[in-house]
């Protein structure tokens, strides 16, 4: 009898699917000791990630020098649209006040987390926000964080007062000084230049003037290497300090949830310091560009009319400079163009306008409902980028019409009245 072999395959076994996780880190000072904090607890996060069995690394965001209580923070918000778009199963994170300090935050941001089958491990309070009790434990805490925040900021406030009682400004950073022991110090090289400024602006010279032959001349007006703007020139022409003297509490911190710096207008006290360090300007100069300034403002006291608002305003950002798109009228058609490429020239932007037709055309083609395109992002190539609330990206490109496709008939005609004339005049 023959032997019969036959070959039986068994179905293979499925390896589970790694955990797609990520780290959130937070430190809320900018100082050296708070950046190197931060260093180490990125470095710590993604060799704990990487090296735990059935976790994939899905990388380590974080937010230097802001404050819990924002829900705005870049690397925070950041997480949360990669959460959304189904790139995260976990956060970790330190520990409850890191992550928010306002609970409302906090609680918004994990339920929806939880609504998106994403954990929230809070390493220090060893909470888990998918198990049982997670919630409840997170709600008690984060209004002890919040609690604690409070606390601070009424202490920093109380700090803040004594100061200014004694005299004593609390920011030290000032073009012209630098602050050493509680006091003003001229810094010679930045003192004459703002007395250059004040000079030039005094002679006649416009705002807008002096930025530009300061940006021509490459002088930086900071150590950060920023250019110069009619704004800042103005700044530092209203800036009461420089006379020596200061003028304190002229804006106060609206509530420690919101950190928004809003005018004193009589909420409460202010404190004039006479003599307080060193003067750079003159007070009878200081007062002298405070005319002038009224003086020019009222020679051209006629305000234009007030720009409609339309959609694309604020939508559009510029892949290349990161500056926002305008509206503008030509000849020939309504386009949208970089502010960039529109004020200084292709040397600084060389983006391409986009005309607003186009626009209509391609917001058409994507969605029924146009207002659920958070921007539109125009980068190279005539692409456009649109965002969606929700993390949705969709891209389009677009094709650049000819001259004479966008002539309208008026135009034509007009071209051909004008072509008419110039012939008689010539015969």
């Amino acid at each position: 009898m023959d032997r019969i072999i036959k070959r039986v395959d068994f179905p293979k076994i499925m390896q589970p699917q790694a955990l797609k996780v990520c780290a959130y880190t937070r430190v809320s000072s900018g100082k050296d000791a708070m950046l190197h904090s931060l260093s180490a607890q990125v470095s710590h996060y993604s060799e704990m990630i990487q090296s735990h069995i059935g976790w994939a690394y899905c990388g380590v965001y974080s937010d230097e020098a802001l404050t819990g209580t924002k829900s705005d923070r870049e690397g925070f918000q950041q997480m949360l649209t990669d959460c959304r778009a189904g790139k995260i199963d976990m956060v970790i994170t330190k520990s409850i006040s890191r992550f928010a300090r306002n609970t409302v935050t906090l609680l918004e941001t994990v339920r929806e987390l939880k609504n998106l089958g994403i954990d929230v491990f809070f390493e220090e309070q060893n909470i888990r926000t998918m198990s049982a009790d997670g919630e409840l434990m997170l709600t008690i805490l984060a209004s002890y964080a919040q609690e604690e925040s409070r606390s601070v900021s009424e202490n920093q406030k109380w700090r803040v007062k004594r100061n200014f009682e004694a005299g004593i400004p609390w920011n030290g950073r000032m073009l012209g000084y630098r602050m050493q022991e509680g006091k003003y110090c001229i810094i010679p090289e930045e003192a004459e230049l703002v007395r250059r400024i004040y000079r030039e602006f005094l002679d006649g010279m416009g705002r807008n003037r002096i930025a530009a032959r300061l940006n021509e001349e490459g002088i930086q007006p900071t150590r950060y290497g920023e250019e110069w703007h009619p704004q800042t020139i103005a700044k530092i022409l209203r800036n009461y300090a420089y006379t020596g003297n200061l003028l304190l509490q002229r804006f106060f911190c609206e509530s420690h949830i919101t950190k928004k710096m809003v005018p004193n207008i009589g909420q409460k006290a202010m404190y004039h310091a006479v003599g307080t360090h060193e003067a750079i300007i003159p007070l009878a100069e200081w007062k002298a560009a405070q005319e002038e300034m009224i003086r020019r403002a009222e020679r051209h006291c006629s305000k234009p009319p007030a720009q409609p608002s339309f959609f694309y305003t604020g939508r559009i950002q510029c892949a290349k400079c990161g500056k926002n798109f305008r509206r503008k009228t030509t000849a020939a058609r309504i386009v949208w163009i970089c502010a960039t490429l529109n004020t200084k020239g292709k040397k600084y932007c060389a983006s391409k306008q986009i005309p607003e037709a186009t626009l209509d055309e391609l917001v058409l083609q994507v969605t029924n409902d146009p207002c659920s395109i958070e921007k539109i992002i125009a980068d190279d190539g005539n692409t456009l980028h649109f965002h969606f609330f929700g993390g949705t990206v969709v891209t389009r490109t677009w094709t650049d019409r000819s001259r004479a496709e966008s002539w309208t008939p008026e135009m034509k005609e007009k071209a051909r009245q004008q072509s008419l004339a110039r012939r008689r005049q010539k015969s």
